[in-house]
């Protein structure tokens, strides 16, 4: 039977209302940062997982056969040795390491200047974070873990448990669309709850995994589905169940935060880390640099190895030498833009096309 085009886009407006009506009692989603994100593994483990050292030197290693392919196979190579190219390479480099590695020390005052101020900012500081720990003191009855994995898994652990007793207060519930909900519900937190729980074991603050892990717990979604199980069943549910419904929403409400607060300190702790990198292979560099400008300048590299000419060898492996700062700033910014635009909203906000 033919369909009128007016028809036609009802339907689709229809079907894109189930889709949506269906998509919010899908209790059960992809958990992990790597199940809902979009891109391929060997994107996400470059860009996160990956150490970004090695990172940086196979940014390098690539940089260096590219320049050393495109001299020979385009025949460029006589270039290097006639004129004052290689003059203009490196007084170019040798400018740039300067003036990088003052833009480096300048980001790392800054992140410095964020730990200094008057005692009145400290002590507020202080009351913040002793405030946060007290809460979650309360909420998981009894002292709170001072290393942030520990931290971490007690709030993952304290969740599961809420979760737990949810499920065992509605198992007697008339509602049996409530109680399959419910029990999908905690099948899928205690499965996730189980996967950070083993990431973040034995994981000491410093490298990347003590984050990772955080960003694995998919919060948001679980808030959400407890809003709407308490919305959709609220004459199903007694005022047991009601409460169990609101601490469990309170335990995955303190996962926010408390993501936040690692992530900020591991973006403090990488641009440290990056500032002293950046000064360590900033002083090689300039030698290379102020080297090959000595010593070279716009004189010739004759002769050929492996086929290839010397001038190539020399001024392809100088100028990746020279480059290192750069290929550092890049490989740790990656993974800070990365989890930057991952971590955006806090609470119950999907911004990934992918889990709508």
């Amino acid at each position: 039977m033919s369909i009128e085009p007016d028809d036609s886009v009802d339907a689709d407006a229809e079907s894109e209302t189930e889709m949506e009506t269906s998509g919010d009692t899908d209790i059960s989603t992809a958990n992990t940062m790597r199940e809902r994100a979009e891109e391929s593994r060997l994107k996400l483990y470059v860009m996160l997982s990956a150490n970004r050292l090695v990172v940086a030197a196979a940014l390098g290693v690539l940089m260096f056969a590219a320049f050393v392919a495109i001299g020979s196979l385009g025949g460029f190579h006589d270039n290097l040795n006639t004129g004052d190219t290689k003059a203009t390479i490196f007084s170019t480099m040798l400018g740039a390491i300067i003036t990088g590695t003052t833009l480096i020390v300048t980001i790392s005052q800054l992140v410095i200047s964020q730990e200094n101020g008057p005692l009145g900012d400290q002590h507020e500081r202080m009351s913040n974070t002793m405030d946060f720990r007290d809460y979650i003191g309360d909420v998981a009855e009894e002292p709170v873990p001072v290393d942030p994995s520990a931290f971490l898994r007690k709030l993952v652990d304290e969740t599961q448990q809420r979760a737990e007793a949810l499920r065992d207060s509605v198992s007697g519930s008339d509602d049996d669309e409530l109680r399959e909900e419910v029990d999908e519900f905690t099948d899928s937190l205690t499965g996730n709850a189980d996967a950070v729980r083993e990431e973040l074991d034995g994981e000491r603050f410093g490298s990347f995994d003590v984050l990772y892990g955080a960003l694995d717990f998919n919060y948001g979604w679980k808030i959400f589905q407890v809003e709407r199980i308490a919305h959709e069943h609220a004459d199903a549910i007694d005022e047991d169940t009601e409460t169990l419904l609101s601490e469990l929403k309170t335990a995955l409400s303190m996962w926010g935060p408390a993501r936040e607060h690692i992530k900020t300190l591991y973006f403090q702790w990488a641009l440290i880390d990056l500032s002293q990198l950046i000064l360590y292979v900033s002083v090689p560099a300039l030698l290379v640099a102020g080297g090959m400008l000595a010593f070279f300048g716009t004189g010739r590299l004759p002769g050929a190895t492996l086929g290839v000419r010397n001038v190539l060898w020399v001024v392809g492996a100088a100028f990746t030498a020279t480059a290192l700062p750069f290929l550092l700033l890049v490989s740790y910014i990656a993974r800070i833009a990365t989890v930057a635009k991952r971590t955006l909203a806090i609470g119950p906000l999907i911004l990934r096309g992918s889990q709508r």
